[in-house]
């Protein structure tokens, strides 16, 4: 078999088969806004007794686009039960193309409890690259440590 041949049986095998999806997928993943849900946790349970092990938690909110500004235009702290603790910001706030912010909650405010939530909203004037949202939550406690990470999750694709 020719070699250009082989090539273009191995393109069309990629083409069938979602090898060169990656790259139409982030494409088609710009946006000019979304509202995420993001997952906080200002503690956790362990041992038999299930005791509270409280957490600090950082919201960061980092703007990946490196042409573009974003404005985050809510950044909301919701507690277990879904009743609003905080609203962090009274009016919008720009970040620029690969700025970052975050949000901290200490770990002796225990408001939001082990089901506590984040609601961010953002837009921009153009389509351009979604923001990383997260949150972090760290606690120490004697000599243990423990952290970990959850990130946001696209509740509505466009600002409402």
């Amino acid at each position: 078999m020719e070699k250009k041949h082989i090539w273009r049986a191995m393109i069309y095998f990629f083409i069938l088969t979602g090898a060169f999806q990656v790259q139409a997928n982030e494409v088609s993943k710009l946006s000019e806004g979304q509202t995420l849900y993001v997952p906080a946790y200002s503690h956790i349970y362990i041992g038999n007794k299930a005791n509270p092990y409280m957490l600090t938690v950082t919201l960061s909110i980092r703007n990946i686009d490196p042409d573009h500004t974003i404005t985050i235009t809510a950044v909301d702290y919701y507690g277990t039960k879904g009743k609003l603790v905080k609203q962090y910001l009274d009016t919008p706030i720009s970040l620029s193309a690969l700025e970052s912010t975050r949000y901290i909650i200490a770990s002796k405010e225990d408001a939001g409890g082990s089901g506590a939530n984040f609601i961010v909203k953002w837009s921009s004037e153009k389509r351009t690259n979604p923001p990383i949202i997260e949150s972090i939550m760290i606690g120490t406690q004697s000599q243990q440590g423990i952290s970990f990470t959850s990130r946001g999750q696209v509740i509505y694709p466009t600002t409402p």
